[in-house]
């Protein structure tokens, strides 16, 4: 009875090749379920890997960004500060007293390199002119814009640059004014406040100006001013959605209308500059490398300065301003050993506070 109650196991030993494939498939099981093994332990390592991965490229990418934000700043320091102090040598130290002239080989390197850049390096999309009456604003910009440009080339010939820098400091009280007059755009009292130190500061560094010249301080005040009513003007002009210019886009449409508007000009208030140019040219044979290195550093302060608004706040490009008229007026004076006071730094200092001020209050109370 026991014998027959043993339960036995199949007998596969009568059956050969139902042995061999029962052996197949449970070694084939065992392969699929190592492998199924290996699989899910590689995605683990994986996954493991991949976030550190993922956070070295975020801090590569950023590093990166850095560098280039840095190497555009320090581009357009020395853009903007290169050609204002080379604008002063060539002025009054070098002997080249054109200041129309320069002005106009400025804007058809503007004019040259704008085509360039946007035409052929497609740098930014090209935005046509679409109307007459835009190309008459755009034509009276460019008018405005020259005028602001050659008064401070003017000026540098009579002025240091240390005290050019500090009346151009005053730009944001001539917005205001102007913006007042031509919109009757308020801003708070507090905003207004903070602009008395602005004037106060420019008033205190002419008395304590060694080298202050009426007609150069006229000719620099005419300057900011026309440039503060430049911006409020493109502000109305170009307002609508279909007019607005991108900075490089205005600058190419109004370079070639400012050459044409400055050829006369220079003819008949600087007839000799072709023959006592050569003449120079003679004496200085550096004379046309400064000219052309000059008028493409003008050119280049443009391009930057578009390119560091376009990659920075309108918060930092304002601190980035400020801080670049103290380095130029820095720079300035060690190179060109200009006498300065105590009266003088006091008042650039108190100019440069209100316009921090200035901008601060009118972030805050829009």
């Amino acid at each position: 009875c026991r014998s027959m109650l043993q339960v036995r196991g199949p007998d596969f030993s009568r059956f050969p090749f139902l042995s061999l494939s029962l052996s197949l498939c449970l070694s084939s099981a065992q392969r699929i379920s190592i492998s199924t093994r290996k699989r899910k332990r590689k995605r683990k390592r994986k996954k493991k890997e991949k976030k550190p991965r993922s956070e070295n490229a975020a801090m590569s990418s950023s590093k990166k960004q850095t560098l280039f934000i840095s190497t555009l700043i320090i581009s357009w320091y020395s853009s903007n500060i290169g050609v204002l102090l080379l604008n002063k040598f060539l002025l009054s130290n070098y002997g080249f007293k054109f200041p129309i002239f320069l002005t106009m080989c400025h804007m058809s390197a503007c004019a040259i390199l704008s085509y360039i850049s946007i035409v052929f390096l497609k740098l930014v999309p090209l935005q046509s002119l679409k109307s007459r009456s835009q190309f008459l604003k755009v034509a009276t910009l460019s008018i405005v814009f020259c005028a602001s440009v050659v008064g401070g080339n003017i000026s540098l010939r009579y002025l240091p640059v240390s005290f050019n820098q500090a009346v151009g400091a005053t730009t944001p009280f001539f917005t205001a004014l102007f913006a007042y007059i031509m919109t009757l755009k308020r801003e708070a009292w507090v905003t207004y406040g903070a602009l008395v130190p602005v004037v106060a500061g420019v008033v205190i560094a002419s008395g304590g100006e060694p080298g202050f010249h009426w007609f150069g301080f006229i000719m620099c005040i005419s300057a900011t001013a026309a440039r503060a009513f430049k911006s409020v003007l493109q502000g109305i002009l170009l307002s609508s959605e279909g007019e607005k210019l991108n900075s490089m886009n205005l600058m190419l449409y109004m370079s070639p209308i400012a050459v044409i508007a400055l050829l006369p000009v220079t003819l008949v208030m600087e007839p000799d500059v072709i023959s006592l140019t050569l003449t120079l040219a003679k004496q200085h044979q550096y004379m046309w490398i400064l000219l052309l290195v000059n008028s493409v550093m003008a050119y280049s302060a443009n391009l930057l300065n578009f390119l560091v608004t376009k990659h920075t706040s309108a918060l930092t490009l304002q601190v980035l301003g400020n801080a670049k008229g103290a380095v130029a007026v820095v720079i300035s004076i060690l190179i060109f050993q200009n006498p300065v006071t105590v009266m003088g730094i006091g008042g650039y200092s108190i100019t440069v506070l209100g316009v921090v001020a200035y901008g601060e209050t009118k972030r805050r109370f829009r």
